[in-house]
């Protein structure tokens, strides 16, 4: 049973201004001087990216691990019962609206942007020592993007989530922020220093995560105008397609959680879907179908090595340059995730939670994968069309464009194709600019909502960097600024582990009748948890 809450709005009094301004600050301090010395810039974030990937890369793997194993304990263990609520509260979304609120909020456009050409970075250059372009290659290049978008991304998106849903809905924390977490350590005090430093650094990862998620995904779509207009790919047609974004999100932000970001989200599953249905059915299906089982067969018995191989014995950079690299951007992006998936999770489960946002979303994404990464594939093996060429000589986004126009009904395909990534950057960037809104505000109970004023700043403002980062230009710069900002949260992932814990460990008595009621499957009737 689902039902749907009225969405409430604190006075706009309660804006805590001391955190609004920092971040305000922050984003004009970081995009101002790289927009004005943008090679400096470039050269600096460079230097970062290489500093923190040779000497700290290996902390990313044990990350991966760590939060695999605590999240596998949690959903199967004996706190998997735990409702993250009172007993009376009910499921708020339906199992469908949650699944597309918290996958469009947790992978945007930038998962049709690497869906579609990270294949051709592994085709041309394998992990493991294998021999560039060799059937081998071919198999790694259609596997390990399934891989990076799968369950240990998931993983890191759910561990924040937990961590604040449970103070946040059992201990009835009237804080939705980051600091929330680390409630347990805190003592209740989220607005002490260390609990203002703690939603500092979210603030500076969600820009940085979310200003490179843009960045990715803002010159695909304009490239997709480009081949339907005739236009000539630019800077400005850049801008212009940042604009569009900003003003879709911009409203569906102004309408609220459950008028504008649920709607929108959930018209945007329906159309991503159908777009890939349409490409299984008028692409190779055959081919599509047997190198999406072969990429499951090869990824499921190599998923350890996967995970944790940090290349010491060779100079690829292999590991550094991706594994590294999606680590960070998953971490940078996890207390967002988080924070958004708490609001819209009241009365699930630990173990739906979990279940939930690791199955659904490692599905969702491979989807993608086997189907717009192998076509790409299917064309290049095949000499249809030098997919790697076009994407070294003329860049990624009209590589990706290449790719698309060999559909049938082109046009309309890549009309597709841009419609579902605007609204994809739209869903990320409203639910991030709601959830900024958010920690900008003094006490959020569960169920109000920011001003709608706060959270349209937030939703324009959120554009700045992504514009100051896209002047520079490479996706390089964009995989540094993310790298960078996740380091911080890094560290306070292993605090927010502890907290959850020891929290969970000190209710325990409390809710232990809770847990011994009905068998732990889904039905919402049968779980009981922590009041205070």
């Amino acid at each position: 049973m689902s039902t749907t809450s009225t969405e409430r709005e604190p006075a706009a009094g309660r804006v805590d201004w001391p955190a609004f301004v920092t971040c305000l600050t922050i984003v004009l301090l970081v995009s101002v001087p790289l927009a004005v010395f943008p090679e400096a810039g470039e050269r600096l974030l460079t230097t970062g990216y290489d500093f923190i990937a040779d000497r700290l890369g290996f902390l990313y793997a044990f990350a991966g691990l760590g939060v695999f194993v605590l999240l596998a304990w949690l959903a199967f263990g004996r706190h998997g019962k735990v409702k993250l609520g009172r007993d009376e509260d009910q499921v708020e979304y339906s199992d469908f609206s949650w699944m597309a609120m918290l996958f469009c909020a947790g992978v945007g456009a930038g998962l049709l942007y690497w869906a579609a050409i990270e294949w051709t970075a592994y085709y041309d250059a394998p992990p493991f020592d294998v021999a560039p372009r060799s059937p081998e290659a071919a198999g790694w290049a259609s596997t390990y993007g399934i891989f990076h978008w799968g369950i240990t991304a998931w993983c890191f998106y759910c561990l924040p989530t937990l961590a604040i849903a449970y103070p946040y809905y059992v201990k009835r924390v009237p804080y939705l922020r980051f600091s929330t977490s680390c409630h347990y350590f805190l003592g209740g005090d989220e607005e002490s220093t260390a609990g203002r430093v703690i939603d500092l650094f979210f603030m500076i990862a969600l820009l940085g995560g979310a200003g490179s998620s843009l960045g990715f995904s803002t010159p695909m779509i304009a490239a997709c105008i480009a081949r339907l207009t005739g236009l000539e790919v630019t800077f400005g047609l850049e801008v212009f397609s940042v604009l569009l974004c900003v003003a879709l999100f911009a409203t569906s932000v102004w309408f609220g959680l459950n008028r504008g970001i649920k709607r929108l989200s959930d018209l945007n599953l329906v159309l991503a879907f159908g777009l890939l249905l349409f490409v299984l059915l008028a692409g190779p299906t055959v081919f599509l179908l047997k190198t999406s089982l072969s990429s499951l067969v090869l990824m499921v018995p190599n998923f350890a090595k996967m995970n944790w191989w940090t290349d010491p014995f060779t100079d690829s950079a292999f590991f550094r340059d991706w594994t590294v690299f999606y680590w960070a951007w998953w971490i940078a992006y996890a207390p967002f995730v988080g924070l958004f998936v708490t609001r819209i999770s009241r009365g699930r489960t630990i173990r739906q939670v979990i279940l939930g946002m690791t199955l659904y979303g490692t599905l969702g994404g491979a989807l993608f994968y086997m189907t717009f990464g192998n076509f790409g594939l299917y064309l290049e093996l095949s000499d249809t069309l030098l997919v790697t060429e076009i994407a070294r000589v003329s860049g990624e986004p009209a590589a990706i464009v290449a790719i698309l126009d060999q559909l049938p009904l082109a046009a309309l395909a890549i009309l597709a194709f841009a419609v579902v990534s605007v609204i994809f950057s739209a869903t990320t960037y409203d639910s991030a600019s709601y959830i900024l809104a958010s920690s900008a505000t003094r006490r959020l109970e569960a169920g109000d909502d920011p001003p709608r004023w706060h959270r349209l700043f937030w939703a324009i403002t959120l554009t700045v960097l992504p514009l100051a980062l896209m002047l520079i230009g490479g996706y390089e710069v964009l995989q540094t600024a993310v790298l960078v900002v996740s380091l911080p949260i890094l560290g306070i992932g292993v605090l927010m582990s502890v907290a959850l814990v020891k929290q969970l460990g000190a209710d325990r008595p409390q809710t232990a009748r809770g847990a011994q009621t009905g068998d732990g499957t889904p039905p919402m009737e049968h779980d009981r948890s922590t009041e205070m």
